[in-house]
């Protein structure tokens, strides 16, 4: 190895990768040496890197622990522990005082949790690291079940003012529950937006991933609602949120984010203007003191940018914030987290076994909240994405600054810990997107063609660790999602923690063998299995090729339409061969959504997701990736087959939708791994 190589090596920068067995690409050194400075360390010349590579021998000669140090319950003690040298005191200082024992060991095994060990050696030597205890595994499923899987603000109910809120969503829980005995619902992320006119509507580039948007609230849940003394102004401001619901619903208009957040900020103001009884008041204070500071400073944020815009040029530090302004973000959030927690609280009651599913985004907006206020946590300059692969050639760029991996090192994870207890309060599951991120991200400098960046490395034992840890205190499932490119041994480390991953039926062949259809049989049971995403097109549209037309119409077709549309076809009767000759009835489009979802459960895993448009025959897609103006991402509501939007009422009577939640239903009984299935 060179010395760039070498100093690469050493901050977990990769000079090359293996995108298949077969196949390694070396990347520029230019992006070595650009991804080296956003870690804070120059390597432009040859000398600059001999004197780092200088300075971390001499930083490993005098070091005595790493940064973090994990501890399996139930395993053996970290080797670090084991190899200081002999003589070597360590003071030991518990998450909570008294908790453990003094010296622990085989015999003593410290308590779950973040801990602090000092260690000193016969030569003077002095180190710290940060011990994280976690259970052996994450939660796993009471047992097997289905549910369903949402994109909130596409499900506007008779109540909604313009989108899908958190009222609609307690109700969609409970009619699946009650009606259809579903155990879960997964949502898409609820965490804040960037504001601005327009919105980035994606929920998967927020502003902040720790804090949820309060314009997911619904407004007449709110306590105050009924004691607000302007009847008439509130009144007319329901009336316009009613009008916004009938664009969408009847007049063919987009969700539209900003209008449907103007009129629920005015209905908020008179609300927050209603003198609160004492036990809401103090519950309020309550929230401000467990947020602190992070609390503050995020509804600091919303306040300064409100003002000043979300262009960090423009906007003042958040001394300059008015207090009335924090104050009225910090109630928001306080709303918001309430009616999260009424939502869990509602589907658990209903009888669902996990209840509600968040979603946690990879990263948040380079000018949002989080970056804001934790700028040197963040690698500024650089965003992640995804290498170039066979479906997106010229690789991924997703705009989202990574973490640092030095920087959570450094403060023993607190960011990502903070972040998982936000979320994990009102959660049953969790879902983490790209999950093959705990341990490695692809990271593009500015300025460099996404194919051109190279994977930077995270200590992905100490975050999985966090991760459990936060799950177990919570009670909660972790579902992550591996598709696409994931390095070898990635998807074993999470089963043996019990990740559970996430299965999509057209993903899933024999791409070791003759690459056919996956048997149900010899699909692997710690799994999320779904039919589509998101990101995919719904089902219907699958089995019509009706998406291949949607691409070759917007122009992102990179071959010729009649060899895509062979091809589509070839693969979708393929699949339909496979239910066949499983008995299952495919003739007719409603028949071969529900054989699809029957084959399904014919498979050993754990959880078993409905897409809701495919309930609905709705054949388009949410998102279309590789789009940005050319077509509505984000902004559609759910339809009938006909493309006529539905409300959440419609939807709950639609036959076809009742038809295949029954079946699902009946088919999601308890079913064993057979002999030869995966468990990862």
């Amino acid at each position: 190895m060179d010395d760039l190589a070498r100093l690469a090596a050493l901050h977990g920068v990769a000079t090359g990768y293996r995108p298949a067995e077969d196949v390694t690409v070396q990347v520029p050194p230019d992006t070595v040496t650009a991804v080296l400075g956003r870690l804070g360390v120059d390597a432009t010349t040859p000398e600059a890197v001999r004197e780092r590579l200088a300075e971390a021998g001499r930083a490993a000669a005098q070091r005595l622990l790493p940064p973090v140090l994990v501890w399996w319950a139930g395993s053996p003690p970290p080797p670090e522990l084991a190899a200081l040298p002999p003589g070597t005191r360590t003071r030991w200082e518990w998450e909570e005082a008294g908790a453990g024992p003094a010296e622990p060991g085989p015999a003593g095994a410290p308590p779950l949790g973040v801990h602090r060990v000092t260690a000193t050696a016969p030569d003077g030597r002095t180190g710290s690291a940060t011990l994280v205890v976690a259970p052996e595994q994450a939660p796993a499923p009471p047992g097997r079940t289905h549910g369903l899987l949402v994109q909130l603000y596409s499900l506007l109910s008779e109540r909604s003012w313009g989108m899908g809120d958190l009222g609609d969503l307690a109700e969609l829980a409970r009619w699946a529950a009650r009606t259809h005995g579903a155990g879960f619902i997964q949502v898409n992320p609820l965490h804040a937006a960037v504001p601005g006119t327009p919105t980035d509507p994606s929920p998967y580039r927020p502003s902040s991933r720790r804090f949820p948007d309060p314009v997911h609230l619904r407004i007449e849940d709110v306590p105050e609602y009924a004691h607000c003394p302007d009847r008439q102004r509130l009144a007319g401001l329901a009336a316009q949120g009613g009008r916004l619901r009938r664009e969408v619903l009847e007049k063919g208009a987009l969700i539209d984010r900003d209008a449907v957040w103007a009129l629920k900020r005015a209905a908020l103001e008179l609300l927050y203007a209603v003198p609160r009884d004492p036990d809401r008041a103090a519950d309020l204070a309550r929230f401000r003191a467990e947020g602190g500071p992070a609390l503050e400073r995020h509804a600091a944020w919303c306040a300064l940018a409100e003002r000043y815009g979300h262009d960090p040029a423009r906007r003042p530090d958040d001394a300059a914030a008015e207090p009335g302004a924090v104050d009225f973000h910090c109630w928001l959030l306080w709303l918001t987290a309430a009616q999260l927690a009424a939502a869990q609280r509602a589907a658990r009651e209903a009888g669902m076994s996990i209840g509600l599913v968040h979603d946690l985004a990879v990263g948040v907006h380079p000018e949002g909240a989080d970056v804001w206020a934790a700028p040197g946590d963040h690698a500024t300059g650089t965003t992640v994405g995804a290498p170039p692969d066979a479906f997106n050639a010229r690789g991924q760029d997703w705009g989202l600054p990574p973490w640092r991996p030095d920087a959570l090192a450094a403060t023993g994870f607190a960011p990502f810990r903070a972040l998982l207890r936000g979320v994990f309060r009102y959660a049953g599951a969790l879902r983490i997107d790209h999950v093959m991120g705990l341990f490695r991200l692809w990271w593009i400098p500015r300025g460099t063609p996404a194919a051109e960046g190279t994977y930077v490395r995270y200590d992905g034992e100490a975050m999985l660790a966090v991760l459990v840890l936060e799950a177990h205190r919570a009670g909660a499932l972790v579902v992550g999602e591996d598709l696409g490119t994931v390095e070898p041994g990635v998807r074993q480390a999470l089963a043996r923690r019990g990740v559970l991953g996430t299965s999509v039926l057209w993903f899933e062949r024999d791409w070791s063998g003759d690459g056919r259809p996956l048997a149900p049989g010899r699909w692997r049971s710690g799994c999320l299995a779904t039919v589509t995403t998101h990101d995919l097109p719904p089902t219907a549209a699958k089995l019509a090729g009706a998406h291949v037309q949607l691409r070759d119409r917007l122009g992102l077709l990179t071959r010729p339409p009649e060899r895509e549309r062979a091809e589509d076809a070839a693969d979708t009767a393929e699949w339909l061969e496979v239910l066949e000759g499983l008995g299952l009835e495919t003739k007719g489009e409603e028949a071969a959504v529900q054989a699809l979802y029957a084959f399904l459960l014919r498979t050993p895993a754990r959880l078993v997701g409905v897409w809701l448009p495919d309930a609905v025959g709705d054949r388009r897609p949410q998102n279309l990736p590789g789009t940005w103006d050319q077509y509505p991402n984000w902004r559609l509501p759910l339809a009938d087959a006909q493309g006529r939007p539905l409300t959440l009422e419609a939807l709950t009577a639609s036959p076809r939708a009742n038809a295949l939640l029954s079946a699902v239903r009946q088919g999601a009984g308890p079913r064993t791994a057979p002999p030869g299935a995966r468990a990862v």
